[in-house]
């Protein structure tokens, strides 16, 4: 089974950094570090409920597990007592060439741009239940992975129109070998 991002990226695997590259090449588990922000107003607070975005921590221990087929992969993110999942996959259709990610009855179409020793993660479409929402109405983010002194980087930030930040965290993460955790 080709992993789900070598898929997407096609060529363009070979260009990210080697710690990308392993952290989306069947890696199973990761673990790391996070700083937290949340926004304060009642809407930010409420999006991030209803997501169920990690609470406003600093060096929060991030444990990631990775439950790939070969359809996608399901990743549940843990910030220390607080996690959420999403379902990524390859999308069709219209949306061939993209990564989705369906958060609940969210899904979002990104383009994986790579740019010096980053992969963005770009927002081209959004639907609600299956249907299609203009972009104006859409959660904006700022989102990509790195490579910084041969550790796996990431930095997350959604905000919206309405309400301005929603959450943003950033932080690094490490393959965890195959085994009981301990």
């Amino acid at each position: 089974m080709i992993a789900l991002y070598r898929r997407v990226l096609g060529e363009r695997w070979r260009d990210l950094p080697e710690p990308v590259r392993t952290l989306h090449d069947g890696v199973a588990e990761a673990a790391g570090e996070a700083d937290v922000e949340r926004g304060g107003q009642i809407l930010a607070r409420l999006a991030a409920l209803m997501m169920g975005f990690p609470p406003v921590a600093a060096a929060t221990p991030v444990h990631v597990r990775f439950e790939a087929d070969e359809l996608g992969e399901t990743w549940t993110r843990r910030f220390g007592d607080a996690s959420f999942s999403s379902r990524q996959f390859a999308g069709v259709g219209r949306d061939a060439g993209l990564l989705c990610e369906r958060f609940g009855v969210f899904e979002f179409a990104m383009a994986l741009e790579l740019s010096g020793d980053q992969m963005r993660l770009i927002h081209r479409r959004w639907r609600v239940l299956g249907v299609p929402l203009p972009q104006w109405l859409a959660p904006h983010w700022r989102a990509y992975e790195s490579a910084e002194n041969g550790v796996f980087r990431f930095f997350v930030e959604i905000s919206h129109l309405l309400c301005g930040l929603i959450v943003r965290y950033k932080g690094w993460l490490k393959p965890q070998p195959p085994g009981p955790r301990v």
